[in-house]
């Protein structure tokens, strides 16, 4: 058997409809020959007649009207198909896979993802929290379509864009030494802070990382008291008086209820940013577009 032929289907049924091969070919335009020729060998590849023939005309037999209801059928269900993937080609369905790192999860992440959920109701979002590694791993593998990390990562086969401005802070129990040094509205230089013990956070984390890039371009080796694997935990720690502790901005709303003293750290390389990368040789498809062009419309930098 042949492949389903979707032009000589229309054919049929418009051979159905006006009786006339003539008239069937003048609607399509094209010669009444190729008409008859494609019906022709259409009847011998099915090995039966679809049509009687007369002067007056063509005229279904019975096996030619269940073959052009079933050409409605097939006919139908290819609309259909067509435009169930214009939805997906113009961003109303289909899914959105996010791999995101924590301090993503408690930046500004949630309110635009409810924001795009809003405005792309047929879009699915499927949201894997991970390390910054992981994440990008997850983009490699194509597990995900976006990934927000923060940017001290090597993005050479990445394309990306700005999240969010994160800051890192630094907070210390109001029994501390250096409490009283720590005011929000001032930065605090990294050399006043960094002989103090501290409480570390995800070894090879992005934090953990960026101080101790920065420690040893001062010179320094910062001393742990101990090490935790979550923000919530390094807070609770802080607050039991196992040393300092250093949070970005993104996550600063753990401090609320405690009494921890807390400041911006001074220096230029504090000031971070999660970035929102892709896969260069991924083709951008409706629901990323929508959700990147969200991201770059409410992005604010820190002045």
């Amino acid at each position: 058997m042949a492949p389903f032929d979707s032009v000589t289907a229309r054919l049929i049924l418009l051979l159905a409809d006006t009786g006339s091969i003539g008239r069937a070919a003048e609607r399509e335009g094209i010669a009444s020959s190729a008409v008859s020729r494609r019906v022709s060998d259409l009847e011998n590849r099915l090995g039966t007649a679809l049509f009687d023939r007369s002067a007056h005309g063509v005229r279904l037999t019975a096996a030619g009207s269940a073959y052009a209801e079933g050409c409605r059928t097939v006919l139908r269900a290819i609309a259909d198909l067509d435009a169930t993937m214009v939805d997906f080609s113009s961003g109303q369905r289909g899914s959105l896979r996010l791999a995101c790192t924590g301090s993503a999860l408690t930046g500004r992440l949630p309110e635009l993802l409810a924001r795009y959920s809003q405005n792309h109701t047929g879009i699915g979002l499927d949201i894997m929290e991970m390390g910054a590694a992981r994440a990008l791993l997850a983009l490699d593998e194509g597990r995900a379509d976006v990934a927000i990390v923060s940017d001290n990562y090597d993005f050479a086969r990445f394309e990306t864009r700005p999240f969010e401005d994160d800051r890192v802070w630094v907070l210390a129990p109001p029994e501390h030494p250096l409490a009283a040094r720590l005011e929000p509205r001032s930065g605090i230089a990294f050399a006043e802070v960094a002989e103090h013990a501290i409480v570390g956070i995800h070894h090879a984390g992005a934090l953990d990382r960026l101080l101790a890039e920065a420690a040893r371009r001062d010179g320094r080796k910062l001393t742990e008291s101990l090490r935790v694997e979550s923000f919530p935990a390094l807070v609770r720690m802080v607050e039991a008086g196992f040393g300092i502790g250093f949070l970005r901005s993104t996550s600063l709303h753990l401090l609320a209820g405690t009494d921890l003293a807390c400041a911006p750290l001074a220096e230029s390389w504090a000031l971070r940013q999660l970035l929102v990368a892709r896969r260069r040789s991924t083709p951008l498809s409706a629901p990323v577009k929508g959700f990147l062009s969200l991201v770059s419309e409410t992005y604010a930098p820190t002045p």
